[in-house]
């Protein structure tokens, strides 16, 4: 589970974990739209709203169970296993990330 820090989430989609999601705090909000909305990755444990309230373990283990076992679940791990091998493609040696980062640093370095 992650609680949805920009860190958390990339190290997570990177190794092709899907992600349950649980905001805390500034931009983990957004976060959790990208991953759940956007990427269809994961699913959200707890809604931003409710942040300060206590979590059900029922709540927790009824996220967890959908995310590894239901078809919905199956479907958000298949795409976070896809999206890992293209993150982990693109920050590699001649990767589209690593690419335009090289071209970045010549550009700024003239």
């Amino acid at each position: 589970m992650s609680h949805c820090g920009w860190n958390s989430c990339m190290e997570s989609l990177s190794m092709g974990v899907p992600i349950a999601a649980w905001s805390m705090h500034s931009d983990q909000p957004r976060n959790t739209l990208l991953v759940t909305e956007v990427l269809k990755v994961g699913l959200v444990v707890c809604e931003w709203a409710q942040r300060k309230e206590l979590v059900s373990s029922d709540t927790i283990e009824s996220s967890i169970r959908k995310l590894m076992v239901s078809e919905e679940g199956n479907m958000m791990r298949k795409k976070a296993r896809e999206l890992g091998v293209a993150v982990r493609q693109s920050v590699s040696e001649g990767g589209s990330s690593t690419t335009q980062l090289e071209s970045f640093i010549t550009h700024i370095s003239r």
